[in-house]
């Protein structure tokens, strides 16, 4: 099996949802990076999110439009967001990392270069925002060609008759955005995000991550009883923004908490702790 379902298979086996952490590449700055991505590592992130950035991040909220302000204004190109994760590949050969971002960066030099570049740095998968499943040929079979996972976005407003397409060249996981909106102001209610996991477990097998709004670990714990994943990361980019290149600690000593919470809301624990 390739990262990604080995992971969210340990994860399952261990009877917790996966978590899943997102940090903007080149955040404060590309020198920063490998720091805060060994942090999250070592807080206990399963599965790490790189997001590319870009100049109009029509998804995302304040925190991360002022993180890809900040990484672009120091500097950061692709070809950096590729060595960051090339060198995080070397120091952590088992851990997925997933690009995240738009299409103009990932598609400036066409889908067949992205996806070969992808594969040369170690990348598991790829969440393109704002390349919709009806134009997968844009990026899909470059990417699936590479071996690369394509991990599409379900929202509160796929109906049963476009989830289908949603689900037609998926892989790796597919991430559910809780919130009709954008990234880090919303919460969805919990009765809402149980309702959704339940209707995309009966259409497909593949792992539901869910993200969009989850600031806590309480938020964490409640919807990983039901997904399983849980995606956090407006809330570790409000810690970068606030303590810059010194922001590794604090980040690793919040997922540890969402971890912790996690790991507390398994049957598995709940044993051994008993």
């Amino acid at each position: 099996m390739d990262r990604l379902s080995t992971r969210f298979a340990a994860c399952k086996a261990q009877g917790r949802a996966a978590l899943v952490t997102f940090v903007t590449g080149g955040d404060p700055d590309v020198g920063s990076s490998a720091a805060i991505l060994d942090a999250l590592v070592e807080g206990g992130a399963d599965v790490i999110e790189l997001g590319m950035p870009f100049t109009d991040p029509m998804a995302d909220g304040p925190a991360i439009e002022l993180a890809n302000l900040r990484s672009l204004g120091s500097g950061t190109k692709t070809k950096d967001i590729f060595a960051i994760a090339a060198a995080f590949r070397a120091r952590h050969p088992d851990t997925p990392l997933v690009l995240m971002g738009y299409a103009n960066p990932m598609l400036a030099r066409g889908p067949q270069w992205f996806g070969d570049a992808c594969s040369a740095a170690g990348v598991d998968g790829v969440i393109c925002v704002d390349v919709p499943p009806e134009e997968d040929p844009e990026i899909g079979p470059a990417l699936r060609a590479a071996g690369i996972h394509l991990i599409r976005l379900a929202t509160p407003t796929t109906d049963a008759a476009r989830l289908p397409t949603v689900l037609n060249g998926a892989s790796g996981f597919l991430y559910h955005v809780a919130v009709a909106g954008i990234t880090g102001k919303q919460q969805a209610a919990q009765a809402a995000v149980e309702q959704a996991v339940a209707r995309l477990k009966a259409a497909t097998d593949l792992p539901i991550a869910v993200g969009f709004g989850v600031r806590s670990a309480e938020q964490a714990a409640a919807i990983g009883r039901v997904a399983d994943g849980v995606v956090v990361g407006s809330a570790i980019v409000d810690i970068i923004g606030s303590h810059g290149d010194a922001a590794p600690p604090f980040v690793r000593a919040f997922v540890a908490q969402l971890r912790d919470a996690l790991n507390a809301s398994s049957p598995q624990f709940r044993e051994t702790a008993a």
